[in-house]
């Protein structure tokens, strides 16, 4: 991931800080205005307590040099949405439970530790992404019957168990019942189960700076490939299994006989039954801590 070293100043300050996300903890707050009040910097740090994108639009309404995020997945991806290649830098730094983007972004770091290091010394890192049916993503989208397990998992960190052996069971259900239909980058019509696409920050294919995204289509046709694709899986080279399509890809379309299921960095979400695929090469800028 290329980076800029000399980045523009750092005066103002606008943080985001979601408590009860999964890892920012109950005093975030207080711990995030204690490291901003050792920097000489304008701040201010909101809770969103009316809502995360009402919060978010105002912290950028109010024209940062920087907007911090300490929260989950969605709110992460809402803001690199939101501000945009000509709005503000972006920190979103891991406060959630999967923290998909702080994680390529910050590595194992805290996200106290990540704030104090890029108020500090932090360089500007352009960051790429996809864009699903307008929906951006910058680390993955997953699109077909896989994605109803996200319901599944959602049912889970909310302690509703119940609910989340039903869904299970529904998306077992739904497994190779709604194939979707796919073409990329103008090519011939193709059908798969899944289709996953991956921004050049995660893929192991492509460099950090590659400007197109991975496309992966999983097709398994029964229980035999499913076995397949898990042995190849174990062995670390899941991409070479019968059932997988690997290819590379700017601009694409998808569609299916009924609303596509997806994920969205972690995030589950339901799209129409068609759906336009692009690669957004200057997706958002980021703050991120000086390479050693």
């Amino acid at each position: 991931m290329s980076t800029d070293p000399n980045p523009p100043p750092i005066r103002h300050v606008e943080v985001v800080v979601n408590p009860l996300s999964g890892s920012a903890g109950p005093n975030a707050k207080a711990d995030a205005e204690a490291i901003l009040a050792r920097h000489e910097v304008k701040w201010r740090v909101c809770t969103p307590e009316d809502g995360v994108v009402p919060c978010l639009q105002r912290a950028i309404d109010a024209g940062p040099d920087l907007l911090v995020v300490v929260a989950g997945d969605g709110t992460a991806r809402c803001a690199a949405e939101m501000a945009g290649s000509d709005g503000p830098l972006v920190a979103p730094l891991p406060g959630g439970t999967m923290n998909m983007l702080p994680k390529q972004l910050y590595g194992d770091r805290d996200w106290k530790t990540a704030l104090d290091e890029i108020l500090t010394r932090g360089v500007v890192a352009p960051v790429s992404g996809g864009e699903v049916d307008g929906r951006m993503f910058f680390v993955a989208a997953i699109l077909g019957a896989p994605a109803h397990w996200a319901e599944a998992r959602e049912a889970v960190r909310e302690g509703r168990l119940w609910l989340a052996v039903q869904r299970a069971r529904r998306a077992v259900r739904r497994a190779f019942t709604g194939r979707l239909r796919y073409a990329l980058d103008g090519g011939k019509t193709r059908k798969t189960e899944a289709l996953t696409l991956m921004c050049p920050l995660v893929s192991t294919i492509m460099d950090n700076d590659a400007r197109v995204l991975e496309a992966t289509a999983v097709d398994p046709a029964g229980a035999r490939d499913i076995f397949r694709l898990g042995f190849h899986a174990a062995v670390g080279d899941w991409r070479a299994a019968p059932s997988v399509h690997v290819d590379k890809a700017r601009y694409g379309a998808v569609w299916a006989g009924g609303r596509i299921p997806a994920i969205l960095d972690g995030e589950p979400q339901r799209l129409g039954r068609t759906a336009q695929i692009k690669f957004r090469p200057d997706a958002f800028r980021a703050l991120v801590p000086e390479a050693p």
